[in-house]
């Protein structure tokens, strides 16, 4: 939101200098992005009426100039400014002032001519970015007049960062509300009007877009002169917001919209064709914007249309065919309340970014459209004139959002400020924000003004309270009372020793918005049991993500792009999903879920890492990670929790974003708790990564479960170590070896040591050999020869039976 300074103390008294007003806005919440000082300095500089205009006799592109400034001889000033013509009124800056960027000016020759002074371009005046040509003033300025005095200078464009949740100051005199309360003073903004009515010209108008568009209203204003020029008080209010001058019908809409916070559109009523029809898209509808763009549309937009074709994209952008152009003689002059969804991305989606949707996005009062309305008719006719029809109104109230009156305890205030406000001064604080309040035995009933959105429960009014009485006020104190701790069970491992251990391992951790996008989780196959957001900041935030992955693989793309080229990360996180009772059950122990509970809500850890397996050394060579790698820091925790053997990886049931030849299933007791492996190719491409990128994620919650640790004298008997080879099917996986051999040989095998895996020559095509040790032990004597050759038959033999394996010689 930008602004002239003087615009705003025009509409409320500020007894504060310029420093003083930007610090409270930011205190409040209310963040100056940037102040701009605007005609400072311009000491000498008078406005000039070039009387005659000469081609300098030594340059093509230069101009002798004779410039009045209501007194004395003319001037004579040599100008290369294109627009340099006789009758134009212009900037001139005397011998012995000094411009912005401390430019002097001097008597001079150029070219052998004489120039007494400079005229000047608004960006040599520090006033505007406009360098094309000299400044143009209106015709009836006064010559001789001083420029800062002719164009209420000095002043300062501000421009403010709003958080999304303060539509309300997306106009001035909703800003207004909240510098009044500041520096407790009042709004000097009168009452709206109604423009009078001079004409019978209607136009019918239909709503048939529901809830979407429950109040929309217009007027047909005949006879206005389009090429009318805006006078110059509201073009220079324009220009200091940031905004263009276009034509009196353009520039009235836009200084109504940064009055008032309402945008409104303007179509030449003689191109239109029966009702206006406030409906939804056609899916695949085309409309030529007023940018000249193509907008190809589905029912997810509104559209304003008539009764044969599309006039403007609702909320977005108006049509390029019903533009009011210098030939338009009648227009129809709109003014509607559109909800926030209805309007949320959709320009967006169009590759656009408005002032109007910028606003409807967030919510514009419903409340607006009348007085809206009616101050751009007021302004119209004054500047183009014209007769005004009748206000022409379609609604559903029904469907009309409705201010909702919140409690305010007083005990509550003081106990969340750690202050006692007084009852006044919150009183004064409620009204001077333009809210109705009234007194309770224990505070205040307060009913917010149709504007704030975001007034919806007693911690918003806290908030009001706070800011606007100074948060600086607010004192600092030491948390105090005796806190108890909860103890933290032995037999789960807290987060904070995970992500330390992840750290130690040298991994990054990261830290993600909860947020994604439909389109990137369509990306992933992600399509079922998501939770998408009623309200969303964005479309690219517009989905509670169903895992880490995606975000966490978009944090190590970005990293990659930035010639990062080994990159390990982790998040611990929750991620989130709707679903069925049963599975709800099934996922989180929890009682069935009821319709309209929360979703479903799991912790669990992502881990994404890709580029070389170690970081770059002398002393091995360097080879990429793999699936082995991240398996092994999988095994690693496992480990660190004391019972790896109720985890097995199985290579079925991979969900569609895994590689089919290099991802696992990870179980625990048999139950599925995560993934690993590889990204699959295509998906890799189409997030534009290389193959080597790999991935896992698992449930929190059995992780952090753990064995309880447990002391055992040192063994008095000495172990001893058998190897074996055996020639097995290749689909054999190791867990089922292991789980086979432990099963047979029970608590006399203390380890079991996978150490080499050969196929090829010598072995069977479709099998493999794999050799193994078998470290053996009894707590209560010395394993003989006998016994250990018993436990190998055992082992082999199992393995013989249960995995069509062949002892080796």
């Amino acid at each position: 939101m930008k602004f002239s300074e003087n615009w705003l103390r025009e509409l409320v008294e500020i007894q504060a200098d310029r420093a003083q007003l930007a610090h409270a806005l930011t205190m409040a919440g209310l963040e100056v992005e940037e102040l701009t000082v605007l005609g400072e300095g311009l000491a000498g500089v008078v406005v000039g009426e070039i009387v005659a205009a000469e081609k300098h006799p030594e340059a093509d592109r230069l101009k002798v100039c004779k410039v009045a400034i209501g007194r004395g001889e003319p001037l004579q000033i040599v100008c290369g400014a294109p627009n340099a013509r006789v009758g134009l009124k212009a900037p001139l800056a005397m011998v012995g002032a000094v411009l912005p960027g401390d430019v002097q000016i001097k008597a001079a020759k150029l070219r052998g001519v004489e120039s007494a002074g400079m005229l000047c371009s608004a960006k040599e005046l520090g006033i505007d970015a406009d360098a094309s040509g000299l400044m143009e003033l209106p015709a009836d300025a006064p010559a001789g007049q001083p420029l800062a005095q002719f164009l209420g200078l000095p002043d300062a464009s501000i421009e403010l960062k709003l958080t999304p949740n303060r539509p309300d100051c997306l106009g001035l005199i909703g800003l207004a509300h909240d510098v009044a309360a500041l520096f407790g003073s009042r709004v000097l903004v009168p009452a709206q009007e109604p423009a009078p009515v001079t004409s019978d010209a209607r136009r019918g108008i239909r709503l048939e877009a529901g809830k979407d568009a429950p109040r929309y209203l217009g007027r047909v204003i005949e006879g206005i002169d389009a090429s009318a020029r805006s006078p110059l008080w509201l073009a220079e209010r324009l220009r200091r917001a940031g905004l263009r001058p276009i034509s009196a019908v353009v520039d009235v809409t836009n200084y109504v919209m940064l009055e008032l916070g309402q945008p409104l559109h303007a179509f030449d009523n003689d191109k239109l064709e029966g009702d206006i029809v406030v409906r939804h898209a056609r899916e695949g509808e085309a409309l030529k914007l007023l940018d000249g763009s193509e907008a190809r549309l589905d029912a997810a937009f509104l559209l304003i249309a008539d009764q044969r074709k599309a006039l403007a994209v609702a909320g977005v952008m108006g049509g390029f065919d019903s533009r009011v152009t210098e030939s338009t003689h009648n227009i129809f002059l709109e003014s509607a309340h559109f909800a926030p969804a209805a309007i949320m991305g959709r320009a967006r989606k169009l590759g656009l970014h408005t002032d109007a949707s910028h606003r409807f996005e967030r919510g514009v009062d419903p409340e607006l459209p009348r007085r809206a309305l009616e101050r751009a008719t007021e302004l119209l006719l004054s500047i183009a004139g014209g007769k005004a029809g009748p206000v022409l109104v379609a609604e559903h109230p029904a469907d009309l959002p409705k201010p909702a009156t919140v409690a305010l305890r007083r005990a509550r205030l003081a106990r969340v400020l750690g202050l006692g406000v007084p009852d006044e001064e919150v009183t004064r604080i409620f009204t001077a924000l333009g809210m109705a309040v009234q007194h309770s035995a224990e505070g205040w009933q307060v009913t917010a003004p149709t504007s704030r959105f975001d007034i919806e429960r007693e911690e918003d009014l806290i908030e009001e309270v706070a800011r606007v009485y100074g948060y600086d006020r607010i004192p600092t104190h030491t948390p105090a009372g005796a806190l108890s701790l909860a103890p933290e069970p032995e037999a789960r491992t807290g987060e904070l020793a995970l992500r330390e251990q992840l750290a130690a391992r040298d991994y990054y951790e990261a830290v993600n918005l909860s947020f994604v996008s439909a389109e990137l989780l369509a990306r992933w196959g992600w399509t079922d049991r998501l939770v998408p957001l009623a309200n969303p900041l964005s479309a690219d935030l517009a989905v509670m993500r169903p895992s880490l992955l995606p975000g966490l693989v978009e944090a190590l793309r970005h990293n990659r792009a930035r010639q990062q080229e080994r990159v390990r990360l982790f998040e611990v996180a929750r991620v989130f999903e709707s679903g069925s009772a049963s599975e709800a059950l099934a996922m989180q122990g929890r009682a069935a879920r009821q319709a309209g509970d929360p979703p479903v809500e799991t912790p669990s850890l992502a881990i994404v890492a890709c580029g070389n397996a170690h970081a770059e050394q002398w002393a091995e060579p360097s080879r990429p990670l793999d699936f082995f790698d991240l398996k092994g820091e999988l095994d690693a925790l496992l480990a660190w929790g004391g019972e790896p053997e109720r985890w097995s990886l199985h290579a079925d049931g991979l969900p569609v974003w895994l590689h089919p030849g290099r991802g696992a299933r990870v179980a625990r007791d048999g139950e599925t708790v995560g993934h690993l492996g590889a990204l699959h190719p295509q998906l890799a491409r189409a997030l534009d990564l290389g193959p080597d990128v790999h991935v896992l994620e698992v449930a929190l919650a059995p992780l952090l479960d753990r064995r309880l640790p447990r002391a055992r004298p040192v063994p008095r008997f000495p172990s001893v170590r058998r190897d074996i080879a055996v020639d097995l099917p290749e689909e054999v996986r190791w867990s089922q070896i292991e789980q086979t051999v432990r099963g047979t040989l029970g608590s006399v095998l203390k380890e079991l040591r996978l150490f080499d895996r050969y196929s090829g020559k010598g072995v069977d095509a479709g099998r493999k050999s794999l050799a193994m040790g078998l470290i053996l032990q009894d707590a209560s004597r010395t394993l003989t020869d006998d016994d250990a050759d018993r436990c190998v038959r055992d082992a082999v033999a199992a393995l013989e039976a249960t995995c069509k394996a062949k002892l080796r010689g």
